[in-house]
């Protein structure tokens, strides 16, 4: 493990420079490989100790690097010590590093590998709850949700993964005055028969319906108004339409979600909050903070002057309330429910301000915790179309993704014959979909591309299941091998080495993504090991080899397939066996 040789030199660090060995722990990282060029496995930064007060932050660097590299003595677990540019290169014994690395490999502890590092002992666990996806009820799923849905399933998964409790709600727009309109229209357009039949289909042909007769006809406008004051009112007509709306909704997304391979702990709604919004008014007036504009809207001043020059409004002037009341009254609800230590939104940058203002009002209403709140937010994505350059929903770009992708399996003359090789198809297509998106910084947009997406060469998601497919195969052709005493020594070579040093740096790339709670570190690891892995499958037979050897070779091989199914686990992608 890596924390084994982060602690060994840290001690040596300790014992010279007589400081705690968790002072020198976070000033130590591993080195990125380059492929067939030799490099050191651990690197100290000179400047981290000088900003840390553990060297004075006087005089030339450069000096203070060399003599401390000059005062550490090579051992047995350490067996170089050089000064780099205001750095200090540490060479592992290599015969050790394999040892260490993959001993979880042979003992069945590969779950805990990189999680179980002591980088992750200053974190805070506690409960999380992220809310992602939130689509609106009432309509088919729009692809524009699909990266809301899967960046908060990587978060949930990484924050799972490191001992946090992890709660996952789809928080959905099943409120406000968009569903006065459909209810309105469906009054009027709507067909019981057409909604049992294709039910999402007819809601979002009647909504349009609706939408463009409204622009010129008042009494629809009027109608609309009527249906959702009746909906706050509770009268048992308009709701038990709403909730059909509702029920019918949720069944048709859940079908969409176990395609994704995703599960919510709960399914929560603008609608839970409508009662409680109205608390929240009276609570925002006796402290004082709810003001009447000229409009007749109630507003909250959130100017740091109390000039009223950034205001934001909570109720219009009939009273009713707005989508960010509704917010404020369930993140009040949900520190109550569940207690949580840390609440994550997930949603495109547009919605940035929203959240600023919701975090600023609960903090004004005496509410600590909110300081605790993020909002992750992300681009958008552009050009997103199937063949026939509809409107995108999610179900049409998942169906032409498996279809696509199978034509390629089809196509491929490395491809295996499969069970299921539309189920296959599928989740190779997904993780492809994955995978473009993660590549990237969250909050910059792409341009989406399907023949680049679903290429088996390059860095894919495509890539990624090949060479794990390709793991899987190797370990099914050579079952039994593993049962030959473990020989360390035999990875001699300068590809098993880049193997071993590239997967010292996994529990650092996990704590990076926990830090920012971008996948793009994750992402590019995993395509950096399987680059790593296509030239160890070239340079280091196991067919044929003496059998210490192929077995040291397939402990290396066997370590690698099973940190990349858990990487990949963790980005919200289902590992194939076979393709």
């Amino acid at each position: 493990m890596a924390c084994f040789f982060r602690r060994k030199i840290a001690a040596k660090l300790a014992e010279t420079l007589q400081h705690s060995e968790d002072a020198f722990i976070p000033a130590l990282t591993a080195v990125p490989v380059f492929k067939k060029q030799p490099t050191a496995d651990f690197k100290l930064s000179l400047g981290t100790l000088r900003i840390n007060g553990i060297l004075p932050s006087s005089g030339d660097i450069q000096l203070q690097t060399e003599n401390l590299a000059a005062q550490l003595k090579p051992d047995s677990v350490v067996e170089d010590i050089s000064a780099g540019d205001a750095s200090i290169n540490f060479k592992i014994n290599r015969s050790l590093l394999a040892e260490k690395l993959l001993e979880p490999f042979g003992k069945g502890e590969h779950y805990e590998f990189g999680l179980n590092s002591k980088l992750f002992d200053s974190l805070k666990r506690g409960t999380t709850l992220v809310e992602f996806s939130s689509p609106n009820i009432a309509k088919r799923f729009h692809a524009g949700h699909l990266r809301s849905t899967i960046i908060g399933n990587f978060i949930a998964n990484l924050k799972q993964s490191l001992g946090n409790n992890v709660i996952r709600m789809n928080y959905l727009g099943d409120w406000g005055m968009q569903f006065g309109l459909l209810g309105a229209g469906f009054n009027k357009f709507g067909c019981m028969e057409k909604l049992k039949r294709n039910s999402l289909q007819h809601l979002f042909e009647v909504y349009v319906q609706a939408n463009k007769e409204a622009e010129h006809s008042e009494d629809l406008k009027q109608a609309a108004k009527d249906f959702f004051r009746q909906l706050e009112q509770h009268e048992s007509q308009a709701v038990s339409l709403w909730q059909q709306f509702r029920d019918i909704t949720v069944k048709e997304y859940k079908h969409m979600y176990k395609r994704l391979g995703i599960h919510f702990d709960v399914y929560s709604g603008e609608s839970f909050h409508q009662d409680q919004a109205q608390e929240v008014v009276r609570e925002l007036q006796s402290q004082g903070l709810l003001k009447t504009s000229e409009k007749g809207t109630g507003v909250i001043d959130l100017s740091p002057n109390g000039d009223m020059s950034n205001i934001c409004t909570l109720l219009r002037s009939d009273g009713t309330t707005l989508y960010i009341t509704r917010d404020i009254a369930a993140a009040i609800s949900r520190k109550e429910e569940y207690c949580f230590d840390e609440m994550i939104y997930v949603t495109d940058t547009s919605q940035e301000n929203h959240f600023n203002q919701l975090f600023q009002i609960l903090l004004k209403m005496g509410n600590s915790w909110a300081g605790r709140c993020r909002h992750v937010s992300f681009g958008l994505v552009q050009g997103m179309r199937t063949r026939t350059g509809k409107v995108v929903f999610l179900e049409d770009v998942l169906d032409e993704a498996q279809a696509r992708m199978l034509h390629n399996m089809n196509q491929s003359p490395t491809t295996k014959e499969l069970e299921n090789p539309e189920d296959t198809a599928e989740k190779v297509a997904i993780s492809a979909l994955i995978v473009q998106d993660f590549k990237g910084p969250l909050q910059s947009g792409y341009k989406f591309d399907w023949a680049r997406t679903l290429q088996a060469q390059g860095d894919t998601g495509v890539f990624l299941q090949y060479t794990h497919a390709r793991l899987c195969s190797l370990m099914r052709r050579n079952e039994g091998v593993e049962t030959a005493t473990f020989n360390p020594s035999c990875l001699c070579e300068q590809t098993s080495r880049t193997i071993l040093q590239h997967l010292l740096r996994y529990d650092e790339v996990l704590y990076k993504s926990h830090q920012d709670l971008e996948p793009k570190h994750l992402v590019n690891f995993l395509l950096k090991l399987c680059h790593l892995v296509a030239a160890a499958h070239r340079e280091l037979p196991v067919k044929g080899s003496p059998p210490d050897v192929a077995q040291a070779r397939l402990r290396l091989f066997s370590g690698a397939r099973l940190v990349l199914a858990g990487g990949m686990r963790i980005l919200g992608i289902t590992p194939v066996q076979k393709m």
